[in-house]
């Protein structure tokens, strides 16, 4: 397996070797830029003449979905090709009929499967499959799903894996589905245009929102709030609303369509701040979120990189700051550390994390690490 990097080959080292129909491998954090990594390639290769569902392309969310195929459709109808996306949260048959004479077909994989098993698409005829972001269909509990699409797909196919990380399960999945692949690591470097200032503020359960409302009111961009809970993002838009703070929520108890008003809304800067649990950290791609606020600490490191991607897009620099109440910093500075943000976390006046009892010698005496 070759292993390359972006910044040594540039960006078009990935695109190169996917054009002559090799296997893709890459790890390509939030920001890196690699849907066109798999759009040029896709509609440089495929043609009409090979009848539809030649491409199919596996994304995690609904949003992210819809980005593809918008990323496809400004390209797509000058080769004369046909794209159509595939999710739930609408109507089935609208979007079946679309499926059955696209050429490019961009699907999340619960509807697809339901789309399959009812005779709806054939995914006989895939000549490229892509998993996009494949660690978070991991995460969101998809692989069986995933799985059963791969066994109907030909075994004679080219396959483009990326994720943000290529370890554990994901590592196993991406060497179960390509072949001999030219593997490919983006990374996003801190000097970089586009940096993000990481910032962590201890709270109360008292000053909580009105520390909240302080940040977003300080943006001039667009400000991404994230929450743990569905109705959680539904309570604090109520909140904002109380102190004047205009403000959407974006979960996956609303329909797609309430979903794409709220999107729209806040992306055309009517609204300028959403509310959103993680189900909008893989989704979202705008260039003018000059905030990400954790009002809720994430569960993990990777949903932390997750979230803050979301800013500092495009070359331009953005904040991520993370609101912590006294009984969550133990919890919460262990990957904040692992990420290399200790110091703008105990200059926030927060304590670390004592290390770990393991293990107790016979004598008596306590070893730690």
């Amino acid at each position: 397996m070759q292993q390359q990097s972006f910044r040594e080959l540039g960006v078009s080292a990935p695109i190169v070797d996917a054009l002559a129909g090799l296997d893709v491998l890459a790890r390509s954090p939030t920001g890196s830029g690699k849907t066109l990594a798999f759009v040029l390639p896709i509609l440089e290769r495929r043609t009409p003449a090979e009848g539809p569902s030649s491409v199919l392309v596996l994304a995690p969310t609904r949003e992210l979905a819809a980005q593809v195929t918008a990323e496809f459709e400004a390209l797509a109808p000058s080769k004369g090709l046909v794209v159509a996306s595939v999710y739930g949260g609408v109507p089935l048959r609208p979007q079946a009929k679309r499926a059955k004479n696209a050429h490019i077909l961009v699907a999340t994989p619960g509807r697809l499967e339901d789309l399959a098993e009812r005779g709806l698409v054939d995914l006989g005829g895939v000549r490229t499959l892509v998993l996009d972001e494949a660690d978070r269909m991991l995460d969101m509990g998809f692989q069986p799903q995933v799985d059963r699409i791969v066994r109907r797909l030909p075994r004679n196919r080219q396959t483009m894996f990326f994720s943000a990380t290529l370890d554990g399960a994901v590592g196993e999945l991406a060497r179960a589905y390509t072949n001999s692949p030219s593997r490919f690591e983006a990374e996003l470097s801190d000097d970089e245009p586009g940096e993000i200032e990481h910032h962590f503020v201890s709270v109360t359960a008292d000053t909580k929102v009105e520390t909240l409302v302080e940040h977003i009111r300080s943006s001039s961009g667009l400000t991404l709030v994230f929450v743990r809970t569905k109705r959680g993002a539904d309570r604090l838009v109520q909140k904002l609303a109380h102190q004047k703070v205009g403000a959407v929520a974006m979960h996956g108890d609303m329909s797609q369509n309430a979903r794409e008003r709220a999107l729209v809304r806040f992306e055309t800067g009517k609204v300028t701040t959403l509310v959103a649990t993680n189900v909008a950290a893989r989704g979202l791609d705008l260039d003018d979120i000059t905030h990400v606020i954790n009002f809720d600490p994430p569960a993990e490191d990777k949903d932390y990189v997750h979230r803050t991607g979301r800013t500092g897009r495009a070359g331009r620099s953005g904040k991520a700051i993370t609101l912590v109440l006294p009984e969550q910093q133990a919890d919460t500075c262990c990957f904040y550390h692992c990420r290399g943000h200790r110091e703008q976390f105990e200059r926030a006046g927060m304590q670390s994390a004592r290390a770990k009892l393991l293990y107790t010698s016979r004598r008596g005496r306590r070893s730690k690490w």
